[in-house]
């Protein structure tokens, strides 16, 4: 009776996991009219997984005008953790719309026109892990805006206003912040493998060599060794030698009287 009821208690338990898992993360009202509103202008919504309510906000690729209206109901969602308005037309005048973000740990603002002004509008977005200044008018100054910002893991200052000195004095502030300040590229040295020697075919190959070395020999054995040939042997006595290499004496002319 007693294993009875704790198998019913168990297939009660899974199956209730299994029916939660099911369900799709709930999102308000005033979220579901924001959703539409930005996608309607130009912006892509996703949510981050299936049952993760939180959102995913980018601008980047729309190609259409980002104006402060279309940004405003971004305010109205608060699961909204991803922000992308990379190379948009995004400036401190759109700016303050920002402050309300709060829930933000990832933003993009690379390729954008913001300068210093923009950074103190992000003083409150204090979950922030991720900000991509790249390519922008940011300075030293403006990066003490950001000291605030204790969970700050990456920036990206690469092609900025932002100086050494102004990292140093950040870091400071927030030693665990990894700030990348130029592009780093990886040069990969590829190494050809040798093929792998078959341990068949060298003793194959040793076998051939071993026949070869064997057939000269016997060639060498079958063909006879060829003599020097003998110079001819000048048989003349050793006195008209002599003779022979003497000149001839020519006779001598008798002086007239």
């Amino acid at each position: 009776m007693k294993l009875l009821s704790f198998t019913l208690c168990l297939t009660l338990v899974v199956t209730g996991v299994l029916s939660a898992a099911d369900e799709k993360p709930k999102t308000t009202a005033a979220e579901q009219a924001a959703i539409a509103s930005v996608q309607s202008a130009g912006g892509q919504v996703l949510q981050i997984a299936r049952n993760d309510a939180r959102l995913d906000v980018a601008f980047h690729l729309s190609g259409v005008k980002l104006t402060a209206a279309a940004l405003q109901p971004l305010s109205q969602m608060p699961n909204l953790v991803n922000l992308n308005l990379r190379g948009t037309a995004f400036t401190d005048k759109e700016s303050p719309l920002l402050k309300n973000l709060t829930s933000l740990v990832r933003l993009h603002l690379e390729k954008t026109k913001i300068t210093d002004a923009t950074l103190a509008n992000l003083k409150g977005l204090t979950h922030l892990e991720y900000l991509n200044l790249y390519d922008t008018q940011v300075t030293d100054a403006g990066l003490m805006h950001l000291t605030g910002l204790k969970k700050l893991k990456r920036l990206y200052v690469w092609q900025t206003k932002v100086t050494p000195a102004g990292i140093d004095k950040l870091k400071k502030a927030l030693p665990k912040v990894e700030v990348i300040a130029a592009v780093v590229l990886k040069v990969i040295v590829v190494k050809k493998k040798e093929p792998k020697k078959d341990p068949k075919k060298k003793a194959t190959v040793k076998k051939e060599d071993k026949k070869k070395d064997a057939k000269k020999k016997v060639e060498q054995k079958a063909t006879p060794k060829k003599e020097p040939a003998k110079k001819p042997v000048d048989k003349k006595p050793a006195a008209k030698k002599e003779a022979e290499k003497k000149p001839e004496k020519k006779p001598e002319q008798k002086k007239k009287g």
